[in-house]
Formats: C-alpha cells, sequence, structure tokens
C-alpha cells in the first residue's frame, strides 16, 4: 500500500472534479441537460476502456450475471442508475445557474448525513466527534430554516440523495467499478435524448466551434476524476481515503466564489456550524490515523 502515491491521486481527483465545476460553465451556448448529455456519452466509452486496462471489466459480467438469480436487480439497475444520473446532472447545471454555492453546501452536509444513516440503519456507533459534529450540522441547518423557511433544494438533494444511492448499492452489492459502469450506462439514453432533443448539435458546432475540443475534453475530465479516484482507493486506508473527501466540497466552494456567488452576512450562522462541524470530523480522522500509524 503506497500511501502517498493514494493522497496524491485523490487530491489529482478532487481538483479534476471541482475543476470539471467551472468548465461545465464554458461550454455556452450548452443548457445544464445537454452538458450532462454530452458528459455521458463521453464518459462511458473511456470508462469502459479504463476497466478493460485495469482488469475490471469482470465486476461488468458478474453484476449481470445475476440477473438471472436476482430478479430484484432488473428494477434496482435502474433506480440506481436515476438516482446516480440526478446528482451528474446537478452537478454540471448548478454552476451555470448560480446555485454552485448551494450545492457545494451539500457536498459539505453530506459526509454527516453518511454518519447519521450509518447510525440509524447500520447501527453504528457514534463517537464523541461525531456526536458534537452532528450537533453543530444541526444547527446550520436549523438557522436556515429558521431564516428562509426552507433549505436549497439543491444542497438538500446532494445531502440525501447521494446517501440514498449508496445505501442502495451497499445492500444489493453493487459498491463497485462495475456497478459504476452499469450506473452511468444505463443514462446513455436520457443522455442522447438530452443531446439530440435540447438543440441542434450541427448548429451549435458551426456557430461555437470551441466546442469541438471543449465538450470531448469534459469526457476526458469526467473519465480520468473517475479512474484516479478509484485507484487512489486501492493506495489508502478506509479512514484516510474517507477522510480526503472533504477536499472537494472545499474547492467546489473556491469554484462557486470564482462565479461570483458571495455567502450573505445572514448566512455565515448557517455555513459556520457546518464547516465546524466538517472540521471535527478532519480533527477526528486525523487523530484515528495517527493511532493506526498506515504504512507510507
Amino acid at each position: 500500500m503506497n500511501t502517498r502515491r493514494g493522497v496524491a491521486l485523490s487530491v489529482m481527483a478532487s481538483c479534476l472534479f471541482a475543476g470539471m465545476y467551472f468548465y461545465a460553465t464554458l461550454l455556452h451556448p450548452l443548457n445544464g441537460e445537454q452538458v450532462f448529455g454530452w458528459r455521458v456519452m463521453f464518459t462511458v466509452p473511456l470508462m469502459t476502456l479504463f476497466m478493460w486496462r485495469v482488469g475490471e471489466w469482470a465486476r461488468v459480467t458478474e453484476t449481470v450475471a445475476r440477473l438471472r438469480a436476482e430478479p430484484v436487480l432488473w428494477v434496482v439497475l435502474p433506480l440506481s442508475s436515476a438516482l446516480l444520473g440526478v446528482q451528474l446532472w446537478l452537478f454540471l447545471w448548478a454552476p451555470m445557474h448560480q446555485m454552485a454555492l448551494d450545492v457545494s453546501m451539500g457536498y459539505f452536509i453530506l459526509p454527516l448525513v453518511m454518519v447519521l444513516v450509518g447510525r440509524v440503519v447500520y447501527r453504528e456507533h457514534l463517537s464523541a466527534w461525531q456526536a458534537l459534529a452532528t450537533a453543530c450540522a444541526a444547527a446550520g441547518v436549523v438557522h436556515e430554516l429558521w431564516r428562509e423557511g426552507r433549505f436549497s433544494w439543491a444542497s438538500v438533494l446532494v445531502a440525501l440523495g447521494f446517501p440514498a444511492y449508496f445505501s442502495l448499492r451497499k445492500h444489493f452489492r453493487l459498491d463497485h467499478m462495475g456497478g459504476l459502469w452499469i450506473d452511468m450506462t444505463l443514462t446513455l439514453p436520457v443522455g442522447l435524448w438530452f443531446v439530440v432533443s435540447q438543440g441542434e448539435v450541427a448548429t451549435n458546432l458551426s456557430a461555437y466551434p470551441a466546442l469541438a475540443w471543449l465538450v470531448p475534453g469534459l469526457g476526458v475530465i469526467s473519465a480520468s476524476a473517475l479512474a484516479l479516484y478509484v485507484m487512489a482507493g486501492r493506495h489508502l486506508p478506509f479512514g484516510l481515503f474517507g477522510l480526503l473527501g472533504y477536499v472537494e466540497p472545499v474547492l467546489l466552494l473556491g469554484v462557486a466564489w470564482m462565479l461570483g456567488e458571495r455567502i450573505a452576512p445572514q448566512q455565515w450562522l448557517t455555513y459556520g456550524p457546518v464547516w465546524l462541524a466538517v472540521g471535527l470530523l478532519v480533527i477526528e480522522g486525523l487523530l484515528s490515523l495517527r493511532r493506526t500509524k498506515p504504512e507510507a
């Protein structure tokens, strides 16, 4: 296990995901649905090539073989794909519609929701650090509800949608690269429909020739980020791998600021407690890693 290499790969993956967040704004005049469609159409073949190269294709054949013995997968796989597809769409739609800050907030809340899901659904024990972090995050959420009477739908969709997706994959043993490939592949018809039905491809390419290389570039970034993320997991202890997941929402927040979004003064009592909660989980993770002393 090469921890340093794993850390480097994970940080590179987070940088690419954040870069893709900003990259989507360069694809004018394409709307969020078209960008989502092009991303899927270019990511799937590149992802297929990567899986074949690293020997992960067997995961796909194993999952397909399970369909005969487990008919419930005929429902579970499309549902899993839909849950992921909504998140992929939102990730690219948000920065194009001044919702980048809301989505980054959702990614900050997400780890805390995962802690609660682990406690309630899987009966996992909450440490003192996790309990305190959950209380801080809850304070931020309550303040936002008091201030606005609601929470941003984009934040809620990220914070609740991903736990539902991860739990479904875990319960049906689909939490591997093959399951992710099937999820992505099942979104291809929707992606193609968005590309074809919401604009003239030839007209866009004629009027905006830069799209001819910007759009394939989106697929390269997406596939590369997924590949680096998977490779990072092979070189890292589980605790450190999870801890590094906090890099991405920090970078997404930076992208939101680059796009001109700002936190209003009255929102600091919402964001502050949530960021404090994330900080507490980071401290706990660092202390845990120091105790386990993984190999370098």
